[in-house]
């Protein structure tokens, strides 16, 4: 009798013990889930794809014809096609090479596969084109709502990211590397634009487009105080400031020689009083310094150029759009910012690179599509 008692408040002990560690483990799950859904929030919204009018027709623009009527030389005089203006290669036309995007950002040239990779920010995905044969493929979502991208002497992705508020590698095994998110202590902005010199030091702006809603990021309160240029070195890996003095610091590149920076400012879009410029500073790579900067050109307000790109010849090629649409596309200028004429899109043009297997042919990112247009230069940047 007295073991079929100790058997059976030993059993009821089991289940209190059982009852009670249940008990404690729902509400662990609970608090667990709780403090997930409190703290976690998607990282931008993914695609939603336009299915209800017809893709935008490939190939040559409508009306074109050689010498295509889409140059136009700052200089125009009789000769054979626009003269003094290194857009114009001969037999070409600007061609529209892909669609389907609903906004098309932040191309970068990857020369042993041969493609472009370019943002698609609201959709939230890196596209890839394929220059042998013309496909059109996601390569990354969710992309973090990545905007420009660039590419360094190994030939890895760099990214900005603005719904990650960071600059990313992306290593040759796939893995991601965080680069940049915060400068003392507090969360970048939202990183737009990247170069990589020499050195390995990685440049970067960062403005605050991505936090200003949910479309093209994540609608949050900037908690740098100001939208600065910065620079990450290549050993430490530390972040520091450059320049602090743009309203929103965009576009960014290098001379060919490393002697210039250019900086975009697109402070326009906060209001009419602001910059819708591009400046250059005198740069000292590895020290990390700039100085002695000015104003390179100024665009047309309210047009603004968000893009740029340097060829071999040192010529600085700009994005143009927002404003006239007669002035929506590429501008070209020289070195010492005198300029030598326009290609025209029929979209708002936000960014540019050079590709193809001489470099010598310009990609132009045009709101829903990807543009191309052989020139007579070389871009700069390397690989």
């Amino acid at each position: 009798m007295t073991s079929l008692l100790t058997f059976l408040n030993k059993q009821s002990l089991d289940r209190r013990n059982l009852i009670k560690g249940a008990a404690a483990l729902a509400a662990t799950a609970a608090t667990t889930t709780a403090a997930s859904a409190a703290t976690v929030a998607p990282f931008g919204q993914l695609g939603s794809p336009t299915q209800s009018t017809d893709p935008l027709p490939l190939g040559p623009l409508p009306g074109a014809r050689y010498p295509d009527s889409h140059l136009e030389s700052a200089h125009p005089k009789a000769s054979f096609g626009p003269a003094g203006f290194p857009a114009f290669a001969g037999t070409m036309a600007v061609e529209r090479v892909a669609t389907g995007m609903r906004w098309a950002e932040g191309p970068v040239y990857f020369p042993a596969g041969r493609y472009v990779l370019f943002s698609d920010i609201p959709n939230n995905r890196i596209m890839r084109f394929s220059e042998d044969d013309g496909h059109l493929s996601v390569y990354r979502q969710p992309s973090m709502n990545s905007n420009g991208n660039t590419i360094d002497r190994e030939g890895r992705l760099i990214t900005c990211e603005h719904s990650g508020r960071r600059v990313t590698r992306t290593e040759l095994d796939g893995s991601i590397t965080i680069i940049a998110d915060k400068f003392n202590g507090k969360k970048l902005n939202s990183p737009n634009d990247a170069v990589v010199a020499s050195d390995g030091s990685i440049w970067f702006t960062d403005p605050v487009y991505g936090i200003g809603g949910y479309y093209e990021g994540v609608k949050a309160e900037p908690e740098q105080e100001k939208h600065n240029v910065y620079r990450v070195d290549p050993k430490s890996g530390d972040v520091r400031v450059v320049a602090d003095d743009f309203v929103e610091p965009n576009g960014i590149a290098f001379s060919p020689d490393e002697k210039k920076l250019y900086v975009i400012d697109t402070g326009f879009t906060d209001g009419p009083d602001n910059p819708s410029h591009i400046r250059v500073f005198d740069v000292n790579v590895e020290a990390g310094k700039l100085g002695n900067n000015k104003v390179f050109a100024d665009m047309p307000k309210p047009s603004i150029t968000d893009g740029v790109r340097c060829d071999r010849d040192g010529n600085v090629w700009l994005s143009v759009g927002w404003g006239d649409p007669k002035e929506d596309g590429v501008r070209g200028y020289n070195s010492g910012g005198d300029l030598l004429g326009k290609i025209h899109i029929p979209e708002t043009v936000a960014n540019l690179c050079f590709g193809g297997q001489q470099r010598n042919r310009l990609y132009i990112c045009g709101s829903s599509s990807l543009y191309a247009v052989y020139t007579s230069v070389q871009g700069a940047l390397k690989p």
